[in-house]
């Protein structure tokens, strides 16, 4: 994907990330890159931890969040911040959407 400053979300293909789980980039600079995932009713985002700071925002669905030590549950229009290197994963309760913001970009989705 090149460095561009916009672009059409259907311009992008969908990455099966794992059964009932796939992603797709939307946008990418060094610095910061947005992602979308799509997740089918209890599709899990495996639990995980990587160097970015992550923001992400449910622009769809039900979703069971754990970061850390916590675990909350967020419907459509709920966000949620992890720092760097904190274990954290998802699960879907219902079908459901998740942009996803990184600092700086996941070299490893391009």
């Amino acid at each position: 994907m090149s460095d561009a400053l916009t672009a059409a979300a259907d311009a992008h293909p969908w990455v099966t990330v794992a059964p009932g789980n796939r992603r797709r980039v939307l946008v990418s600079q060094p610095q910061l890159m947005q992602v979308e995932f799509a997740f089918d009713e209890g599709a899990v985002g495996a639990l995980h931890a990587h160097p970015h700071v992550q923001a992400s925002y449910v622009a769809e669905g039900t979703f069971e969040v754990t970061i850390g030590d916590s675990v909350t549950v967020l419907g459509t229009g709920g966000s949620f911040i992890v720092p760097p290197n904190v274990v954290h994963g998802v699960r879907a309760l219902s079908a459901g959407r998740l942009v996803d913001c990184f600092t700086p970009r996941r070299e490893d989705f391009l």
